[in-house]
């Protein structure tokens, strides 16, 4: 068989896909918020950049407790954001322009505002009980205080449980990001025909495909066993990542998503993968005939400063070699074993790349944004560029107070920080360094 791309043909191949945070794209009336109308007001500019396609976090209906990636209703509008109408007249006219759009699909987890968990835990016996992934407190101390069902961390907050208790019913649901992101049950089979119908709805009003959110932590280990102690004996909760990373049934839901939806249409679709870099399971999901999805966001490159172990907010050294091995490693893998890769360096996760690989002061800013610009356009691969990316926007000033900091990550992050070394001005100050070079506010600033 040919290298992919070689004899094969596809669309997808060929595109340049830019990224829109909607919040801070562009506002067209003035209320100091992104719309869906400001996203059609700059298309020319996005064509004229050479951008085919693009794809836009979450605008649906959302209390966006974690921005719009707390989903409340997957077929309505945000009204901060505009109307049904306004999406119509967007897909219109990036049709008029030979443009395209993914949709952002948010379905390991839904907001706990919506319809379906407020329906799940109203009651034991509800017929939603189990769209969602509800257990029994593992025991109940001589207090009376529920214990949570094991030691997960939540991901959004390392040092909190993933469990959430509900006094309604006494029981904990899972949230593997925060308490108001209840993770769905994807075992229940009506749980995955519910999501089937959302792309359904999508694609037949004109979106081109999905980039899915986190899809590969859908299915979980379901006897739910304890993590190992990798964060140290000093936390009460652990990464799980063990356990619901590329799932048991991870496969077999996405060859089924590609039987009932996928296949039906000419669309494209790529997964965000976190935690997951043996080449063997990557190709499983994207290799030409795998018949799962096209492609895969690998963050082996964006993590290189993780500290081992996957912990996101702290520093670890990295060094250009570092860089070029896991470029030549996925470059090389994808034309020998029949993939296609992604290529990106900055999203709306993480910080701006011309502050994280580069010297970003004013003397070589360009230079810095130029280089990596260069780097990205002369691989193989699917290009993403992020909002911003293409004029070189930095990390936020360094003079900002705390207060500006409005993410959810960067807020738990601060306060389990003071928690622990609140009375430690070393330790705050390192604290304080993470946050200014880690935190996903960087890439959420105002499009310049």
């Amino acid at each position: 068989m040919a290298p992919f791309g070689l004899d094969r043909h596809e669309w997808w191949k060929e595109q340049t896909i830019y990224q829109i945070y909607p919040s801070s794209f562009q506002d067209s009336n003035g209320d100091g918020w992104g719309d869906i109308k400001g996203i059609t007001r700059r298309l020319d500019y996005l064509r004229e950049l050479g951008a085919d396609t693009l794809w836009s976090s979450p605008f649906l209906k959302s209390p966006r407790v974690d921005m719009g990636y707390d989903i409340s209703d997957f077929k309505g509008i945000d009204p901060s954001y505009g109307t049904m109408e306004d999406v119509d007249n967007l897909l219109a006219e990036l049709k008029k322009r030979h443009m395209r759009m993914l949709m952002d699909l948010v379905v390991n987890h839904t907001s706990d505002q919506h319809a379906w968990f407020r329906e799940s835990r109203s009651s034991l016996k509800n017929s939603k009980r189990d769209w969602y992934i509800w257990k029994k407190p593992k025991m109940v101390g001589k207090d009376g205080t529920p214990q949570p069902p094991n030691n997960w961390s939540q991901i959004l907050g390392e040092a909190s449980s993933a469990w959430n208790y509900d006094e309604i019913t006494g029981e904990y649901y899972l949230g593997l990001f925060t308490p108001e992101q209840p993770d769905l049950n994807w075992e229940n089979p009506e749980v995955r025909q519910a999501v089937y119908d959302v792309m359904h709805f999508w694609l037949k009003k004109g979106a081109s495909g999905f980039r899915m959110d986190v899809i590969n932590l859908i299915s979980k280990v379901t006897t739910y066993p304890d993590a190992e102690k990798t964060l140290g004996d000093d936390h009460e909760f652990h990464p799980g990542n063990k356990f619901f990373v590329n799932g048991p049934r991870f496969h077999e839901y996405m060859q089924e998503m590609n039987r009932e939806v996928l296949s039906k249409y000419d669309c494209y679709t790529v997964g965000e993968s976190p935690g997951v870099s043996d080449l063997d399971e990557i190709l499983r999901c994207v290799e030409a005939n795998a018949g799962e999805l096209n492609t895969q966001f690998i963050f082996d490159l964006v993590d290189m400063d993780f500290v081992p172990g996957a912990v996101r907010m702290a520093l670890h050294p990295w060094d250009v070699k570092r860089m070029k091995s896991i470029i030549t490693k996925y470059q090389r893998a994808m034309i020998e074993r029949d993939g296609w890769n992604t290529v990106f360096i900055e999203n709306h996760d993480n910080p701006r790349s011309v502050s994280r690989f580069t010297d970003d002061s004013d003397r070589y800013r360009d230079k810095g944004a130029k280089l990596l610009a260069l780097m990205q356009t002369t691989l193989s691969g699917t290009l993403f560029v992020y909002q911003g990316e293409e004029i070189g926007m930095r990390n936020v000033p360094k003079e900002w107070d705390i207060e500006e900091y409005k993410d959810i990550e960067s807020i738990n992050f601060w306060k389990k920080s003071l928690q622990k070394y609140g009375d430690d001005p070393k330790k705050m100050a390192e604290a304080r360094d993470i946050l200014e070079k880690k935190a996903r506010d960087n890439s959420r600033t105002p499009m310049q």
